[in-house]
């Protein structure tokens, strides 16, 4: 797929955003500017907008270049290599809180990023042009001979006190992704600017940030603002990132205002690209020594009725797409709930500190859907999960939509639902009485065993002797051999239940399912997908 191109290439550089501060690129602060060597130029949000609206009127003009052989060739180790003298990063003249830093081009890395140095005082801003005088190349193979012309840049990442020379902690490199760290240090996931028919009958787009503004921030501030210019074949945007770099997140408020270059399929609105591979419920590709491998392993959502929805991710055999509709979302996210090392057995990706993204929206968004893409993948090196935000009102040229969000970078989401919580979810063969079977004798009748695991919200405060019921459907078969166990080890209850084929149809399996006393709602609900094999697979052996 085009998409897993893309993503391998800026995945192949995901360590490298966070494994070494000896291969860095900077351009100081505004004052006494060593690599901010543009003219003056009066710059404001307002005039971005325009800009990226007048660019929507004109034919899209494709910027990326044809690198020199020295840097098309490269290996991701070689790209590593690339150093800088850290003493010409942006902010480095204010010895503050904060520090911003460049990436090299290369690889595939060829559309050329602007970078500007903004006085927020005088409105004035200056650009950074690229020349080889500000890296340091020993390291690697690069024939700087072949570098040649101001071939820009092709992201930046952000460094905070007090590792302002070791480890950042925000980057944004490859198109329009961009990704940040919580408390662990650890990357994980990444977001993107705008997504363009991710599923569609057509080739997806890849919008790319081709300009970044950086206003200078206080010396003592974790806080700085960067303005961004987005363009592709289909539209174009104006962007305001308003970053707070806090103690155990990164909390990004955002302001994107798009513009439409011709009719757009599928527009998709803060997209967040993951990892799942296997989980508790999904072993398909566990074949290893990890128990489970994923970045993610739910999409969270808060519909604006206030329902709660936990959406378990998929590894399936075939590419899903599932939509969520709704009207002016609370917020919605891809979660990584389990922090626990046991669970991942890892010491090399650290999956257990990988941090969750949740999207906040601050405007309305009105009627839309929130959009789930499952890709096959059988590993852990390419992204194949995708969540976003589609509008239900088709994007027709020349239109311009305005859209308010936060993005939290953190462990966990800002928000819960005050009621129960789908702590874990498993599956697999059912039909027979649990402690039974597998061994000997085998069930006569196929059946799919499910276990959805409750706690929070109060659970282990109910009275004794409290009925708690199920209540499940199914789009198609029939569930049924109910179990409801107490959970001490969570505080909570396990909900055990067998699906049932009633027909040869090997059409995935919607299952939606809460638990209740009497008329009181107790959990979130928890909806999951599930693949029926083949009838002629449907028997035990």
């Amino acid at each position: 797929m085009h998409r897993r191109n893309l993503l391998k290439a800026s995945m192949a550089i995901a360590a490298y955003t966070g494994l070494s501060a000896s291969g860095l690129l900077a351009a100081q602060a505004w004052a006494g500017n060593r690599a901010a060597d543009g003219d003056a130029q009066a710059f404001d949000f307002e005039t971005l907008k325009t800009q990226a609206k007048q660019l929507a009127g004109k034919l899209y003009q494709d910027t990326r270049q044809v690198l020199p052989p020295t840097l098309a060739s490269m290996t991701p180790q070689n790209f590593n290599a690339i150093g800088y003298d850290g003493n010409h990063s942006l902010w480095k003249e204010l010895n503050g809180q904060l520090d911003v830093q460049f990436f090299h081009v290369g690889m595939g890395f060829k559309t050329p990023v602007r970078m500007h140095s903004v006085n927020p005082k005088t409105r004035m801003s200056r650009e950074v042009h690229f020349r080889p005088s500000l890296f340091n190349y020993e390291k690697t193979t690069v024939d700087t001979k072949q570098l040649q012309g101001d071939l820009g840049f092709s992201g930046f990442k952000l460094f905070k006190a007090p590792e302002l020379d070791r480890h950042d902690v925000l980057s944004f490199l490859g198109a329009s992704y961009f990704r940040a760290v919580d408390s662990t240090g650890q990357y994980g996931l990444s977001a993107r600017g705008l997504a363009i028919d991710t599923y569609a009958k057509k080739r997806e787009e890849f919008p790319d940030f081709t300009q970044f503004w950086f206003e200078t921030p206080d010396k003592d501030s974790t806080r700085f603002v960067v303005y961004a210019l987005l363009d592709s074949p289909s539209a174009t945007g104006a962007y305001r990132f308003d970053i707070d770099c806090q103690a155990n997140q990164v909390v990004m408020a955002i302001d994107a205002h798009i513009n439409a270059r011709s009719t757009i399929e599928q527009l998709g609105i803060a997209p967040m690209t993951s990892m799942f591979s296997c989980g508790t419920h999904e072993r398909r590709m566990c074949d290893t020594i990890h128990p489970q491998i994923h970045d993610s392993d739910r999409l969270a959502m808060w519909r604006g009725n206030g329902e709660w929805i936990c959406r378990p991710l998929n590894n399936p055999a075939t590419l899903q797409f599932n939509t969520f509709a709704d009207n002016d979302p609370k917020g919605f996210g891809l979660v990584q709930t389990d922090h626990e090392f046991a669970s991942y057995q890892d010491t090399v990706d650290w999956y257990s500190k990988r941090p969750s993204l949740w999207v906040e929206p601050t405007t309305a968004w009105g009627e839309g859907s929130i959009d789930l893409l499952e890709i096959p993948t059988t590993g852990e090196t390419l992204d194949n999960i995708v969540a976003f935000w589609t509008p239900k009102k088709p994007v027709a040229a020349g239109d311009s939509l305005n859209y308010g969000y936060k993005l939290y970078w953190s462990a966990l989401p800002p928000v819960s639902t005050p009621l129960a919580q789908v702590n874990a979810t498993r599956s697999g063969m059912g039909g027979f009485t649990e402690g039974w079977a597998p061994g000997e004798h085998y069930p006569e009748v196929w059946a799919r065993r499910f276990a959805v695991d409750f706690n929070g919200g109060g659970l282990d405060r109910l009275p004794e002797g409290t009925g708690i019921e199920p209540v499940v459907t199914c789009s198609h078969g029939e569930v049924k051999d109910f179990s409801v166990l107490v959970l001490d080890a969570i505080k909570g209850y396990r909900i055990l239940f067998d699906w049932y084929p009633t027909s040869d149809s090997v059409e995935p399996v919607e299952l939606r399912l809460f638990i209740r006393t009497h008329d009181r709602t107790l959990s979130e609900t928890w909806l999951y997908q599930y693949f029926p094999p083949a009838p002629d697979k449907r028997k035990y052996t």
